[in-house]
């Protein structure tokens, strides 16, 4: 049985119903938004620029994302499209800035419906909730975005494959595990999936919430 509270029957449902849709995406709501927002700008993110947003939850990025792109060039994708368009309802300043057809329903990092013109892209506290093939399968379906510069993620390291088969305590005091979330891998495993699957990746030196590490990858082209 998954030990994920995401996979539970109802789980988005009661809490949308409960009022409690920022509480769910992990809290520390304008604190992380406004840490999503500089390392994407850190990262070249400009007004024209296209992003997707991955596992965007109730857009506590794209609130303000929103406001600070040109209208239309942010997309979202969540495993629930009820916590996107809860989001889009109470939390953007204007919504008529982002039509709610460029909120995706999205479990399997599919991409459906989203267009070949997104530039940039992060899955911020995506993966941690999740086993890494979801990163594979993440890395290999966004190369099919032309146009697209950097993917900023972030994860759980262990520090060596010893410590990885145990839980371990991260620098700002959450217990990760290798089989269960919230997940931890190893640098090389980051650095194998990405090779893989034909990006090129940097770990960053940003501090981030919880102690999550950032990694920025940047696709192969010939």
């Amino acid at each position: 049985m998954s030990t994920n509270p995401y996979d539970l029957a109802g789980f988005y449902e009661t809490a949308i119903a409960e009022g409690r849709h920022r509480a769910i995406v992990g809290g520390r709501w304008d604190e992380t938004g406004r840490i999503e927002m500089s390392i994407l700008r850190d990262a070249g993110l400009l007004p024209h620029h296209h992003l997707l947003d991955i596992g965007a939850g109730a857009l506590r990025l794209g609130c303000k994302a929103v406001p600070y792109l040109d209208p239309g060039h942010y997309w979202a994708t969540d495993a629930s499209r009820a916590i996107l368009l809860a989001g889009h309802r109470a939390e953007l300043e204007d919504p008529s800035r982002l039509d709610p057809a460029q909120l995706i329903g999205d479990a399997g990092f599919d991409f459906p419906g989203v267009p070949d013109r997104i530039t940039h892209a992060i899955a911020f506290a995506v993966f941690p909730h999740l086993h890494m093939a979801h990163l594979r399968r993440a890395l290999t379906n966004l190369r099919r975005f032309e146009r697209l510069e950097r993917f900023l993620f972030t994860v759980f390291l262990a520090p060596d494959p010893v410590t990885a088969t145990r839980p371990y305590r991260q620098p700002d005091g959450v217990v990760t595990h290798d089989t269960r979330a919230p997940y931890h891998i190893l640098a090389e495993d980051v650095l194998h999936l990405a090779q893989g699957t034909g990006w090129s990746v940097t770990r960053e030196s940003v501090m981030l919430p919880r102690g999550q590490v950032l990694f920025i990858a940047q696709p192969l082209r010939d």
